[in-house]
């Protein structure tokens, strides 16, 4: 996946990841910041690939 494909599914992933610790429910309160926390990951490694380029 490119750079932009990586920044689109990070940005999602942290959207939902928010709307699940909104939740009543402890575990998916949990599951929505380990998402968010994922999704942030997504875009540093899209970051990256758009400095060095997609063949990484």
């Amino acid at each position: 996946m490119g750079e932009l494909g990586d920044k689109i599914k990070g940005n999602v992933n942290e959207a939902i990841g928010k709307v699940k610790q909104h939740s009543d429910d402890p575990a998916t309160r949990d599951e929505g910041a380990a998402q968010e926390l994922k999704g942030k990951g997504e875009q540093v490694k899209g970051k990256i690939k758009g400095a060095l380029g997609d063949d990484i």
